[in-house]
């Protein structure tokens, strides 16, 4: 992996897990931060994609889920994982990209995600759901889970 994914990834767990200074930063550094347009197609085949709506950052079950995946950045990138953040009242992220808002409706659209809902979904490179769950998840688990398909155990034995 390179070292901007990996950059991204590390800003991506410090953003998440330090909600009062999303706040802070985007305020006062507004054109520092460019947003892009997040499409689930253009990461076909090429990355596996988590998606964890929530109706904000101050979400409780938003935080506990971002607490456990704090401490698994490395994991995410050797399993070729992005974390897109689909928050409802505040901004939201693919991997410490900031997302329009044309993105974050059409991915609350496609899935049928309530703004007042909190759900994980993980999305194959095959652009299939592979999970859905609707309370906090363990990153070992959705690793286990993604570890087990047999893309990734082509990918693990390829690599080794």
């Amino acid at each position: 992996m390179n070292n901007s994914v990996l950059i991204a990834l590390t800003l991506t767990a410090s953003i998440a897990l330090s909600p009062v200074s999303i706040g802070g930063t985007a305020q006062g550094s507004t054109q520092a931060i460019k947003m892009s347009s997040f499409n689930l197609s253009s990461q076909q085949w090429q990355n596996r994609v988590l998606l964890v709506f929530a109706p904000s950052v101050d979400n409780h079950i938003y935080q506990q889920q971002m607490e456990l995946f704090n401490q698994h950045q490395n994991g995410f990138t050797e399993r070729d994982l992005v974390l897109v953040q689909v928050l409802a009242t505040d901004k939201s992220y693919a991997n410490g990209q900031l997302i329009d808002e044309s993105s974050v409706a059409n991915l609350r659209n496609r899935f049928g995600v309530d703004k007042d809902n909190f759900r994980i979904i993980l999305v194959g490179k095959d652009g299939g759901v592979k999970r859905s769950d609707t309370t906090p998840v363990p990153a070992t688990a959705i690793f286990e889970q993604i570890d087990a398909m047999p893309m990734r155990q082509q990918e693990m034995r390829s690599s080794s």
